[in-house]
């Protein structure tokens, strides 16, 4: 187990903020995708557009899984601050919960959408569909938490994801 941490590295920092923009930019390219897989499945033809829409869509959830990997590895290797010491054990709870959820749909999504993609298969594309949701809600409480930590509990949580903490001595 890798000693405890007062911060997140920069490495760790970067993969957080790269992912977040990535699934972002998924939601904005989802439109394409979803002509483009119809196309795919014999209703109708998708445009240029859209087929460069679900080229970039596949592309980046390539990259946040590879990159959602690196993240983990990371986590794993190189730990997590502690949470604050006045947090509530029911807030830390829930905090747990919402991470390991977060790294499994994270995970999760590029699986279910590259089988539905390049297999054809229909049941990963309804799992893709429903994961969805899963991430809309889990980035919702995640956001929260955050901002709960920051304005109303006064603590960093939110000032280590944008700093990295001082790197320690040899």
């Amino acid at each position: 187990m890798p000693a405890t941490r007062h911060g997140y590295s920069t490495a760790q920092i970067a993969l957080h903020w790269t992912i977040a923009v990535l699934v972002i930019l998924q939601v904005a390219l989802h439109d394409g995708m979803v002509a483009a897989f119809g196309a795919r499945r014999g209703d109708g033809a998708a445009t240029e557009s859209e087929a460069l829409l679900a080229d970039l869509h596949v592309a980046f959830g390539i990259a946040i899984f590879v990159l959602a990997l690196l993240r983990v590895a990371l986590r794993v290797t190189r730990g997590a601050p502690p949470p604050p010491e006045a947090e509530h054990p029911a807030l830390r709870t829930v905090a747990r919960a919402t991470h390991l959820a977060l790294y499994a749909i994270i995970l999760a999504m590029p699986v279910t959408g590259g089988l539905a993609w390049f297999a054809g298969l229909d049941a990963m594309a309804e799992l893709h569909r429903a994961g969805k949701v899963a991430v809309f809600v889990l980035v919702i409480l995640h956001v929260a938490g955050a901002l709960y930590h920051h304005f109303v509990l006064k603590t960093d949580v939110l000032r280590r994801m944008l700093r990295p903490a001082p790197t320690p001595p040899l």
